[in-house]
């Protein structure tokens, strides 16, 4: 259930200090002192952590699995919460100031468009978010927050950061804040050669921020822009049965020396903000583009590609707090339009691109409608309904010229569309037990569309076709509790999500690409807490326990891959079973911190194991990161170790579709240590 606002408390609440503003409800508000489900992780928490990345810092709450193919600034990371797998990064909704990143393909989210010295807050909403989101938002949604120039002090800020694999950065922002405007700008510079061969990566942004205040709102425009260029390595593959294992022969090695691909990405938001007697309005319009180029060698058969994505949006809203029947209550209603347009052209190599063998056109547009209302039913609680449907319309085009270099033998798919309706529903009842503990217990229905990159496939004779899916669905059921003391906080929930239709690559099955799956349910448990040992100590630690499978089903399989894939019962790949993290944080003096985390992630399923048959897993494995932060009047100073103790790991895995014991892993950095200095102007 999301946060709501609250009536005055039964009892004096246990800890006072200054608001926490979240958007959970799609306005800011204040935090509810006890918000089961709802984690925020502030700038401080940011800064005092050995994260170097946003994925970095997910890594470490309950719920979420991160993977990353490289290491190298999150250039490949993908972010899992409660047990998706392989589709984790299309069931996790990632929105930046409130507007999706999530796109309609499966580049996956450019985690460096938004650099961690930018960030205000992250808040982390689980098994919410369908009803006031829509599309995606299946096992919850990551809003991550700007700092506003609102919210700054006039000044400059110069940081500049070095580290193992011939990584240097540097990050330049300024801030100028009046009464009744304002405005800050951040610009950064990344350079990495990487721990892999082949893995150079840059990558460069830009971000602005402007404010007018008015005597009934606020009106803020936000502009950003990136840029990255990164070299691919591959994988490192392992085949016991020929003896070869390039994980322990050379795993920094590249299988790909010559793939390598870029994104050029930028952004606008317009928001306008009104308080007026009888609510509170918002209408906010955006707009984000992208350039995605790649070239992949495929041993001599290499395919160049081109893709363009342009989205517009329009996401007006609504909140209106007034009693009703003489109990408090907040209704918040919105509409949702984007508006899609994709083009993808391919190539045999980047001197032809002029002329491509195929060029894929497709537009889509996502309209909604939502309502959710929260009733203060008594000072102790609170209930939650809310309601959204979402209709979606797609229409795709394949040209394909035959007398294009490369294009002799290939084909074009005959054009297609496809319109789906969905509805996502929540019901949740927040009961305070008293000012130190609340109760939360929900129900709720989700969806997610297929997007352009999973329906643009292959038949059984290798031709290109559009393959439209059904929508996916998913039935959550959730209880949670959340106590907190001046010594801490405990949090702890149970939940199960039963999924139907599930969207996701069918490696199998000659002709299929990817198809609505068998059903399949979560379940899990998540405790977190946080304990202040002393005025100068304190230890964190957060669980996972998730247990991922599917109901029933059959793959049927084909040819040249493994025949009748039997489904029901077995694990989903790429979940672990069980994740831990403990950190720790020691104030040294008012100047210096030493903090300390140790993540640990269970054995999982590799990809393409959907039968578990493969006989080994993803192993185990335990990181520790180490960082000391000294701050002296405007200088900040830094250090940290990450994977202190050189674990050798890696977190992502293909099984072979063709030969029965191969498989190819993504080895991760050993140990690599940063270092920073910043100076900060006033």
């Amino acid at each position: 259930m999301t946060t709501a606002p609250q009536a005055r408390a039964a009892e004096p609440p246990a800890t006072v200090g200054p608001p926490v503003i979240v958007t959970t409800m799609r306005f800011p508000e204040s935090l509810a002192p006890l918000s089961p489900g709802v984690t925020v992780i502030t700038a401080d928490d940011i800064r005092n952590s050995a994260a170097k990345t946003v994925p970095d810092i997910l890594s470490q709450q309950a719920g979420i699995n991160v993977r990353d193919l490289f290491g190298n600034n999150a250039a490949s990371t993908t972010v899992d919460m409660r047990g998706f797998g392989a589709s984790g990064s299309q069931n996790t909704l990632i929105l930046v100031d409130g507007r999706r990143v999530n796109d309609i393909d499966l580049s996956g989210v450019q985690w460096s468009t938004v650099p961690l010295s930018a960030i205000e807050r992250i808040e982390i909403v689980r098994g919410s978010g369908a009803v006031l989101y829509g599309d995606g938002a299946t096992s919850g949604v990551i809003n991550i927050i700007t700092r506003p120039a609102s919210a700054r002090k006039s000044g400059a800020t110069l940081e500049a950061r070095g580290g193992s694999y011939d990584a240097h950065e540097w990050q330049v922002s300024g801030n100028v804040a009046g009464a009744s405007a304002g405005f800050s700008v951040q610009a950064g510079n990344l350079e990495s050669a990487g721990y892999r061969d082949n893995n150079r990566n840059r990558q460069s942004n830009l971000l602005a921020d402007m404010y007018w205040l008015t005597g009934v709102g606020e009106l803020t425009l936000k502009l950003a822009s990136d840029r990255q260029g990164i070299r691919l390595p591959g994988a490192r593959q392992v085949q016991p049965s020929t003896g070869v294992n390039q994980l322990d022969t050379y795993r920094r090695g590249a299988q790909t020396p010559l793939d390598y691909a870029s994104r050029d990405g930028d952004r606008a938001m317009l928001d306008w903000r009104v308080t007026t007697g009888f609510g509170e309005f918002n209408l906010s319009g955006g707009w984000r583009g992208k350039e995605q180029k790649s070239y992949f060698d495929f041993s001599g058969f290499p395919t160049y590609r081109i893709a363009d994505l342009d989205v517009l949006s329009l996401t007006p809203r609504v909140k209106i707090t007034t009693p009703l029947a003489g109990f408090g209550n907040t209704l918040v209603a919105g509409l949702d339009w984007y508006s899609w347009d994709y083009q993808l052209r391919t190539s045999n190599a980047p001197g032809n691109i002029g002329r491509p063998i195929n060029t894929v056109d497709a537009e889509q547009r996502n309209v909604a409608w939502y309502v959710q209302d929260t009733l203060q039913l008594t000072e102790r609680a609170a209930l939650t309904a809310g309601l959204r449907q979402e209709r979606v319309s797609i229409d795709a085009r394949d040209r394909h010229d035959a007398t294009a270099p490369g294009g002799a033998f290939g084909s074009g798919a005959p054009a297609g569309s496809q319109k789906n309706t969905a509805h996502a529903h929540e019901l949740g009842l927040r009961y305070q037990l008293a000012a130190q503990t609340a109760l939360n217990v929900k129900t709720g229905e989700s969806f997610r569309f297929a997007n352009v990159d999973e329906v643009y496939e292959t038949s059984a004779l290798f031709t290109h076709q559009f393959q439209f899916l059904r929508p996916q669905k998913a039935r959550t059921y959730e209880a949670g509790v959340e106590t907190r003391g001046t010594a801490g906080r405990l949090r702890g929930s149970l939940f199960t999500m039963d999924v139907r239709d599930e969207i996701h690559l069918d490696a199998f099955s000659t002709g299929i690409g990817n198809t609505n799956l068998p059903p399949s349910r979560r379940r899990g448990l998540e405790l977190d807490g946080q304990w202040l040992v002393s005025n100068a100590v304190t230890l964190g630690a957060a669980y996972s326990h998730i247990d991922a499978r599917f109901r029933e089903g059959v793959l049927p399989g084909g040819a040249f891959t493994q025949l009748n894939v039997q489904l029901a019962g077995k694990s989903v790949p790429l979940v672990p079973r069980h994740k831990l993290t403990v950190n720790a944080a020691w104030a040294i003096n008012p100047q210096t911190r030493l903090s300390a985390v140790a993540n640990h992630v269970g054995a999982q399923f590799m990809d393409n194991d959907e039968g578990n048959t493969l006989g080994t897993k993803i192993p185990a494995y335990t990181v520790v990161d180490l960082k000391l932060h000294y701050r002296n009047g405007p200088w900040r100073v830094g250090a940290a170790i990450n994977n202190m103790f050189g674990e050798k790991y890696y977190n992502y895995a293909v099984r072979s579709q063709f030969v029965a014991d191969r498989y190819n892993a993504y080895p991760l950095p050993k140990r690599n240590v940063t270092v920073n200095v910043a100076y900060d102007f006033r």
